[in-house]
């Protein structure tokens, strides 16, 4: 983040706690229940954000050099992730050519050929067809034609993206936007070290875990035990960046930080940045790292989701503190307040809207971030806005 704008938001943070205000979206807006439970409102958005759009899978730092592997099965198709020797990223479907048996069934790992368990057909990290046994047996065939199907990937600013249609298309400049483009190129994610993972099931529509993390209004209530202490509640900055947006948490460090000279000054000191990178992404830069979530529906349900959740630490973190210390810590902290209080609350609401007692959703004019979001989820499955209203009625 260029030093100019860091100091530019830590000191309208400031602003608003001398001021005692916050950011505000214009007007208040009710989202409809049936953003959440209904059936064809979920296989709509099926297709149109998780069949048909290109998706990020996780940062460098999960392939950490050449013969680095890792598999996953988020979107309807099972996916295969290599570093082959030269550096390079590839994804590929996870599919043998021979008879779509599953190749690789490790979750992760480091490997320079997979191989089929069904019949022992091997590939190569280059998704090349290598062998198969028996082949005067078996016949003849022409390898070069039956090498796993590659889908379209993309490397960039540390994250992985992949398009779950081999025929789709990854256009990461436009994904994130020109400015977001920009700004991430200055986080430098791409030395980030891989810490460890984690998955969150819960009774919920996977919108609701992105709302969670889109206001800081519940934090002296739901957090008054946990977060409330280290962050300022009801406090806030949010960008949009097209379809993406950026929601800047402020820390009670701030409090201290802003009696230092400004050169002393650094926005994960004093805020912390939170990204909504449509549509599904939520991620978090701490001064010990980043935490990258990201957020599906399970069993083809609207009512049931997970967080995949990935920490990742910087370089230097690791001078001072232990890797096992730095999973322990950060890993049952997370849990603690995202899963036990966040999510449980989140699932509780997800019950109360499946009941049909309530019909919307409101949020108010200090919620903006979820202004964003949900309008921008509207456009993109082509259903009109949700109006700014001054006041809410019965």
């Amino acid at each position: 983040m260029k030093r100019e704008d860091q100091i530019s938001q830590l000191k309208e943070l400031i602003n608003q706690l001398e001021d005692g205000t916050t950011v505000d979206a214009g007007g208040i807006i009710k989202v409809p229940a049936e953003t959440y439970t209904c059936e064809d409102r979920f296989k709509q958005e099926w297709d149109v954000f998780f069949k048909n759009h290109a998706q990020i899978i996780g940062a460098s730092a999960d392939l950490p050099e050449p013969g680095s592997f890792f598999t996953l099965n988020d979107f309807g198709i099972p996916i295969l992730a290599t570093r082959d020797e030269e550096g390079n990223f590839r994804a590929f479907a996870n599919i043998c050519s021979h008879r779509a048996s599953i190749v690789e069934k490790e979750r992760k790992g480091s490997k320079e050929r997979f191989s089929c368990p069904f019949h022992g057909w091997t590939y190569s990290n280059k998704g090349n067809l290598i062998g198969y046994p028996k082949s005067g047996q078996f016949g003849e065939i022409d390898k070069s034609c039956y090498g796993l199907t590659p889908l379209p990937s993309k490397e960039k600013h540390g994250l992985l993206w992949v398009h779950p249609d081999k025929d789709g298309e990854i256009n990461v400049e436009e994904l994130l936007g020109k400015e977001l483009d920009e700004l991430f190129s200055t986080w430098y994610f791409d030395q980030l070290i891989h810490a460890k993972d984690d998955e969150y099931f819960t009774d919920m529509n996977w919108k609701l875990a992105i709302d969670t993390f889109g206001e800081t209004y519940h934090f002296s209530v739901l957090h008054k035990n946990s977060l409330f202490e280290s962050f300022h509640g009801n406090v806030g900055l949010q960008n949009s960046f097209d379809r993406n947006g950026m929601l800047t948490l402020c820390k009670r460090d701030i409090d201290n930080m802003k009696k230092e000279p400004e050169e002393n000054w650094h926005i994960v000191r004093g805020a912390l940045p939170v990204y909504y990178l449509f549509p599904n992404i939520i991620l978090l830069v701490f001064d010990f790292g980043m935490i990258l979530l990201r957020e599906y529906p399970v069993d083809d349900s609207p009512n049931k989701s997970v967080s995949k959740i990935s920490f990742y630490v910087w370089p230097g973190v690791l001078e001072t503190v232990s890797i096992e210390d730095i999973r322990s810590e950060i890993g049952v902290g997370f849990a603690d307040v995202i899963k036990e209080e966040d999510y449980v609350a989140a699932a509780d609401s997800h019950k109360s809207l499946m009941s049909g007692a309530i019909d919307f959703l409101t949020f108010g004019r200090n919620e903006p971030m979820l202004h964003h979001y949900h309008n921008t989820y509207r456009e993109a499955l082509g259903l009109v806005p949700l109006e700014k209203l001054n006041s809410v009625k019965s």
